[in-house]
């Protein structure tokens, strides 16, 4: 991994076989990425794709994508 400040990284990953990839220590301690936690990938084909907090991406959108019923996230589709 190569700093380029405190706050900021550029890293390389390798995808593995079943398409997973290694968020490295510094990241998720820099993100405060837990085991477990949920991440959505977000991908548009012009700029690129991002990974981000499940949690962070529903309280940033103001519950825009939360079951309307409740304060939970939507369920899972696949």
């Amino acid at each position: 991994m190569k700093k380029v400040e405190q706050d900021r990284f550029i890293i390389s990953v390798k995808v593995g076989p079943k398409g997973q990839i290694t968020i490295p220590v510094e990241a998720r301690r820099m993100f405060g990425i837990e085991e477990g936690e949920s991440l959505l990938v977000i991908g548009d084909s012009a700029r690129g794709m991002a990974i981000v907090k499940a949690t962070e991406f529903y309280d940033r959108m103001g519950g825009m994508f939360r079951d309307s019923d409740s304060d939970k996230e939507p369920e899972k589709r696949v």
